[in-house]
């Protein structure tokens, strides 16, 4: 019996209506009724990025486009993807997006070097520890099974966020496909239709590589042989979206509880030329290393690094060009310097081929900051908001090691006192944790801020000063006020607290002088 899987029509996307339910759609209702659903929610934030990389390149192929604004503009204000036209395109090429056909199954192909092995190497692509966090289908003899519809995004993922490492190959070494490299950043709307739409890109012959349309682009799907002619630079921005990184053939299996896949092989395939930057990804230029992509950092908060995300202008940086696009359809369409979409940021962060975490993040962002009059004095702004942050971090870390320090020997002040044991005096920092405590309750207040400037610069600049001040004390006190009561830890706790209430002093603009919260 053939075992077949049309992923056009069978469910496999998993999403979220607008009222908050889940569903697992196919991707042609997925696109057809976008315009109904809230947004993609994959079990990992890399599915979610994945799909959204796939659905992207239908779109494209789909409207052989948008070539400029007004194509763009034009499919904004339809309000939804024309199903005609996708069930079209869809029943043309229905056979190349059957998962297990026999010939050319979907995102796959066969490759002799290698043998069968668990399906576990490819979720180990997406899963951070125990693969079980994210699936629990085992068999009776301990291995893992997965369901069609997890099978297939999984190697949808493998495309998107395979890593480099051995490959069982003789000098044949896995290499990172397209977006292991940093931070996905997309645009978010209201619902499925509005992000799809936002993150299409440019389309046409003038666009520089790998966003460029040329007569050899098609998605792998299309091509006779997705992986001839051997290459290392795409052929255009469909054959980038679709790039095929990884030879992954599964072996589906009928079982009483349905089809399922159990055992796969995965050799490497496409390598991409290390200098095409990823339209997707913001990067800052390095004298010496070149472009490099910013990454999720698990000690430090992607917000902090805002300002720099947003700097559409200058050499130091080069954004993600959704933000370059956004800003010029906002002279050209119906989006209006009011409107306020949503930035998503999608990732992982990796040690060569282990993951290490994963990580979705979300901001609003008023169109206002990309706009070529009034974006530069947002973003400056900005600047002000997060530099303020970090300079209060610095006075409230430097009070907290005067506290520790005393703490540990109350003479160390003095001249010729003994000072403490650095061990020792990292040891007691690193228990307070104070950063994370202060860091941690200004996300929020961030994205508040991030929203008001455009409508009140200098009423969000004086509210975000005050949340400083307020966060500030509230880290120090939580810790410092235990050991107020503590004879021995008094002239620390008053020394620590004087410090912290001339260090905010300095570091914020104030029309009264800074007072001591006890």
């Amino acid at each position: 019996m053939t075992i077949t899987y049309d992923l056009l029509t069978q469910p496999w996307i998993p999403c979220v209506r607008a009222d908050g339910d889940a569903v697992t759609l196919g991707l042609q209702d997925t696109l057809a009724e976008a315009h109904t659903l809230r947004e993609l929610g994959g079990e990992s934030p890399l599915v979610t990025a994945a799909l959204y990389r796939l659905l992207l390149a239908v779109l494209h192929r789909v409207y052989d486009g948008p070539a400029d604004p007004d194509a763009w503009s034009d499919l904004w204000e339809s309000r939804q993807f024309d199903a005609a036209r996708l069930r079209a395109y869809c029943d043309r090429w229905r056979d190349r997006f059957d998962l297990f056909h026999p010939e050319r199954p979907f995102y796959q192909a066969p490759d002799d070097r290698v043998k069968p092995k668990s399906i576990t190497a490819l979720v180990h692509h997406v899963a951070s520890g125990n693969n079980a966090t994210l699936f629990d289908h085992h068999t009776d003899d301990g291995g893992l099974t997965l369901t069609p519809p997890e099978a297939a995004r999984m190697v949808v993922v493998a495309q998107s966020f395979g890593m480099g490492g051995l490959s069982g190959i003789p000098r044949v070494a896995f290499t990172g496909a397209p977006w292991v490299g940093g931070i996905i950043f997309l645009m978010q709307g209201r619902t499925l239709f509005e992000t799809l739409v936002l993150n299409m890109l440019p389309y046409n012959e003038e666009v520089p590589p790998p966003c460029h349309r040329s007569r050899a682009d098609r998605p792998a799907w299309e091509q006779d042989d997705p992986f001839l002619p051997e290459r290392e630079v795409p052929h255009g921005y469909l054959d980038y979206l679709t790039w095929q990184n990884r030879r992954v053939l599964l072996f589906p299996e009928e079982m009483p509880a349905g089809i399922g896949v159990r055992e796969m092989t995965v050799a490497p395939a496409l390598r991409l030329e290390q200098s095409i930057l990823d339209p997707q990804m913001h990067y800052r230029n390095d004298e010496r290393r070149g472009p490099l992509a910013l990454r999720f950092n698990e000690d430090r908060a992607l917000w902090r690094d805002s300002a720099a995300i947003f700097e559409l202008r200058g050499s130091a940086y080069r954004p993600p060009l959704v933000l370059n696009w956004l800003g010029i359809l906002r002279g050209n369409t119906s989006l209006r310097q009011s409107d306020q979409q949503r930035m998503l940021a999608l990732g992982m962060a990796n040690d060569r081929a282990k993951v290490e975490f994963y990580r979705s993040e979300q901001w609003p962002l008023p169109l206002a900051y990309l706009d070529e009059q009034t974006g530069p004095v947002l973003v400056e702004a900005l600047q002000q908001i997060t530099k303020m942050a970090e300079d209060v971090s610095s006075q409230l870390w430097g009070a907290m090691r005067t506290l520790a320090q005393l703490i540990l020997n109350p003479e160390s002040d003095l001249e010729g006192g003994r000072q403490p044991d650095p061990k020792d005096l990292n040891a007691i920092t690193n228990q307070w944790d104070v950063k994370r405590r202060y860091w941690s309750r200004l996300e929020i207040p961030f994205r508040q801020t991030l929203a008001q400037v455009p409508q009140d610069k200098d009423a969000a600049l004086t509210g975000w000063q005050e949340t400083l001040r307020r966060t500030a004390w509230d880290a120090f006190n939580s810790i410092a006020e235990d050991l107020a009561n503590d004879p021995r830890a008094l002239k620390a706790y008053v020394k620590a607290q004087g410090q912290l209430a001339g260090g905010l002093k300095k570091v914020l603009p104030q029309d009264e002088d800074e007072e001591i919260q006890a």
